[in-house]
Parts: C-alpha cells; structure tokens; sequence
C-alpha cells in the first residue's frame, strides 16, 4: 500500500491533490525586493537605453527610407521602394558597394593573417629547446605594435596623406634614394592603379596591433603543456600554428573577423581623410561616403536612408556569413593537435 500525504484544505478537508503551481507559485519567495532591483538597474535600463538610442533611431531610418524627405521640411510623402530602385540603378553607389566588397575580402584575410603570425611569433616563436616562449623582448614588440591603434583614424589618415604625397612624400622621397627614378613624384592616392592598395595598407597598419595583442592574449590561455607536446612530436612552428593555434583560439578570430567587417563596410573616416573625393574614377568610393554626400550635400534623406538600410542589412548579411562558415568548419569540434 502506498501512502500519499495531503494538506488539510479549509475546514479540516484534504486539498485536492495533483494540482499543478502556477510559476509564479513557485517562485514567488525568490521575487525579493532585492532582485527585482538587480534586474531592472542591471538588465532593464541598459535595455531601455539600447531601445531609445538603437532601435529607434533604426526603426525610424527604415520609415524615412519610405519617403521622400528632404531632411528639413516637415512635408514628405511616402514613395514606396522608389529610394530602393534608384539606389540599384545609381552608378556612384554601385561602384561604393564594389569597393566595399573589395574591402571587407582583403581588409579583414590581412589583418588577420599578419596578426596571427606575429602574436604566433611573440608567444611560442622563440627556441625550439626548452619551455615554450617567445621571441626575446615581446613586450617591446606590443607596445610598439599597439602604438598605431591609439592614434584616432582622422589623424593615422591625415599623416599617411602626406607621406603618400606625390611632391616630398616620404614614400617617393625613399623609393627615389633607393634608385627608383619612375616614382619621383608617383601619385600613390591618385592612381586608380594603386589608390585602393595604398588605402587598405593604412588601414591594416593602423589595425594589426590591436588585434595582435587580442590573440596574444588569447594564446597566453592555452595550456602550454599542448605545445610542448606538439613539439615533441616534432612539429614545427608552421604546423603548430595551423594545427594548434587557430583551433583553439577559432572564437577570438571569429570575433576579429567581424569586427574587420565591419571596417570595411565603413571606413568613411579613413577613406575621407586619404581620398575627400573617392580617388580617381572612385577607386575608393565607399558606401558610407555616398550616403554622406546624398543626406548632407543633396538633401535627400529619404533616399540616404534607404542607402543606410542596405548598408545595415550587407553588414548583417556578413556577420551570419562568418557564423556560418565558422559552423561549417567545425567550430563546435574541440581544436587540438592531430
């Protein structure tokens, strides 16, 4: 026989038993004064920040690409995918988003790889014998590394400008030392040849310490005994690096690698700097500098609105690419030495 214990309900009678509790039931003694503060200090108010400073300038973007607001009169009307079908049909933006697509291949597979190979160089680089550890003087290496990243963009652009300049340039100055009469007065950003390239370099050399060091830290977390056994094994630095390194540190460099993407969408400040114009025949035209030039030069709202929609959704198309590809190369396995 199985007993089955019940409560006593009002007058003396049994409770009904089985009776499922609510969930507010169920935890109504863990709903203090105390955490439903945490709560709405810790998760509600940022949130509700997030909502007035994010969201709803966003939402109200996606409604004025809809319109055809001139950015200071009170009267607009709605036009439809008008501002959409003009933009695909609009050379400068065409040509933008080309050289942003350019960017955000190149920009971010450099960066990346020349971080890599340099925080691999600093932290399991050094003599093949004994403990695993860097090159000798590492942390000078960072410092010097990082130097670039603290410097704001406006002003790494205004330097790199007149290094780049055709008349006393560094750049043509050194080459012409060196014997390379044909670059005397080479037009770097002027050249459709070059302008891009020269460009993407100054955006790299400003980027590729910071993002050294986030690895290098990154590096530091693995359990060194994993390299001492991949060197024991007889693997070289090459292999250790491809087999053990990005493996295991596979999330800081898909983080990095969105981060890269999103520069690159972007780079208004950088391209403005270099190139005001976007270079010869756009070579560096960017999509955030059509839309500039669209709201505050032509006062068309409307149409920059729909330009910044199409920015966001290409931006958020890139971000589920990298997830993706990260999940289809195994991101979920446990990385290691094979």
């Amino acid at each position: 026989m199985t007993l089955v214990q019940t409560q006593a309900g009002p007058g003396g009678a049994p409770a009904p038993a089985g009776r499922p509790r609510s969930w507010f039931t169920r935890n109504r003694r863990n709903l203090t004064f105390g955490r439903i503060s945490f709560f709405a200090v810790f998760l509600g108010v940022p949130l509700a920040i997030y909502a007035v400073l994010v969201l709803s300038p966003f939402i109200q973007a996606v409604q004025i690409s809809f319109t055809n607001w001139g950015g200071f009169s009170r009267d607009f009307e709605y036009i439809g995918f008008r501002n959409y079908a003009q933009i695909f049909t609009n050379d400068a933006f065409l040509t933008a988003l080309r050289n942003n697509i350019i960017l955000v291949i190149v920009l971010p597979l450099v960066t990346l790889v020349l971080s890599l190979a340099l925080a691999s160089i600093v932290t399991v680089g050094g003599a093949s014998n004994g403990e695993v550890k860097g090159l000798r003087g590492s942390s000078f290496y960072r410092v010097i590394s990082f130097f670039p990243y603290v410097v704001p963009a406006i002003v790494i652009g205004l330097i790199w400008g007149m290094v780049y300049n055709p008349r006393g340039g560094l750049v043509n100055g050194f080459l012409t030392t060196l014997g390379f009469s044909a670059f005397e007065s080479f037009p770097w950003l002027g050249d459709p040849r070059t302008a891009m390239g020269a460009t993407i370099f100054v955006i790299v050399w400003s980027m590729v310490g910071f993002y050294m060091v986030l690895f290098i830290a990154a590096i530091r977390g693995v359990d060194p005994s994993i390299f001492e056994a991949a060197r024991l094994d007889g693997a070289g630095r090459f292999r250790t690096a491809v087999t053990i390194t990005i493996p295991l540190i596979r999330d800081n460099v898909q983080t990095a690698w969105i981060y890269l993407g999103i520069l690159a969408l972007d780079a208004f400040v950088y391209m403005r700097a270099l190139n005001p114009q976007g270079g010869p025949d756009r070579a560096t035209w960017v999509m955030s500098q059509e839309l500039f030039d669209t709201a505050f030069v032509a006062n068309k709202w409307g149409l920059a609105s729909a330009m910044g929609v199409v920015l966001a959704l290409v931006t958020l198309a890139f971000a589920a690419l990298v997830f993706l590809v990260n999940r289809l190369t195994g991101a979920e396995k446990e990385g290691g030495y094979q």
